[in-house]
């Protein structure tokens, strides 16, 4: 199968009579996509981003929908856009119990296993150890440099200029993996213990680099909460298709 890769080749182009079944779109730009009279059957779409924007079938924009049922499986999800310390603290509760059911459930011969291209479970806390430390001890804390080597970076991070020799080649032992998570979710509760309206409110500097958005400390809280509930979706969806 042919992979095209990093083309814009597509862009704009028109499809008549053309099949794409079986083939796979990853870290691909498909907004403004329009569909007529398509065969959809199986059609399986999975964006982080699917909030930000809409997804309009048959005249309908899913994307409420989705976020309902989203809210409706995963119990607390629907407090990652808490604005208060007290709703910011309860919903790092919620997500924190969520996450250890799924890390306590899973047998130890899975949690190095993957579905396809995707990460596993031992990856999947990895990344969200980088994603605290970038969010919480870059983003907040203003930490010079703030990543611990067990992090898992995010696809196309060396294409952006991103330091990737912070992190460590070889695969860190689950049980290592486990301390540093660990250490890194105190971390998260200890400082919103004591966060107030005013704290939240500060600026900061996106710790990604770039002038266009300079999230305040409730942005950089609530990015780890909405990292938090998206990686606990992937891997449950991950972990039913190895069950």
């Amino acid at each position: 199968m042919t992979t095209y890769l990093g083309t814009k080749e597509f862009e704009g182009a028109t499809f008549v009579k053309a099949s794409f079944k079986g083939s796979t779109f990853r870290y691909s730009d498909v907004s403004g996509v329009t569909m007529r009279g398509v065969d959809v059957d199986g059609l399986d779409i999975d964006s982080h981003d699917l909030l930000f924007g809409s997804l309009v079938v048959n005249g309908v924009d899913v994307v409420p929908l989705v976020e309902a049922e989203l809210n409706r499986r995963f119990p607390g999800r629907e407090l990652q856009k808490a604005q208060t310390p007290e709703a910011l603290r309860e919903a790092w509760v919620a997500v924190q119990e969520a996450w250890q059911t799924t890390v306590a459930d899973t047998p130890r011969d899975r949690v190095d296993a993957h579905v396809q291209d995707e990460w596993s479970l031992a990856q999947t806390l990895r990344h969200l150890v980088l994603a605290t430390d970038a969010w919480l001890r870059g983003g907040v804390l203003r930490m010079s440099q703030p990543f611990h080597e067990v992090g898992q970076i995010f696809t196309g991070a060396e294409e952006m200029g991103f330091d990737v020799s912070i992190f460590r080649a070889e695969a860190p032992a689950y049980e290592e993996i486990l301390e540093v998570r660990a250490e890194r979710q105190r971390m998260v509760t200890d400082f919103l213990a004591a966060a107030t309206p005013e704290l939240l409110a500060e600026e900061r500097d996106n710790p990604w680099g770039g002038d266009d958005w300079h999230p305040t400390v409730g942005d950089c809280v609530r990015v780890v909460l909405e990292e938090e509930w998206a990686h606990l979706r992937y891997i449950r969806r991950d972990l039913a298709l190895l069950a």
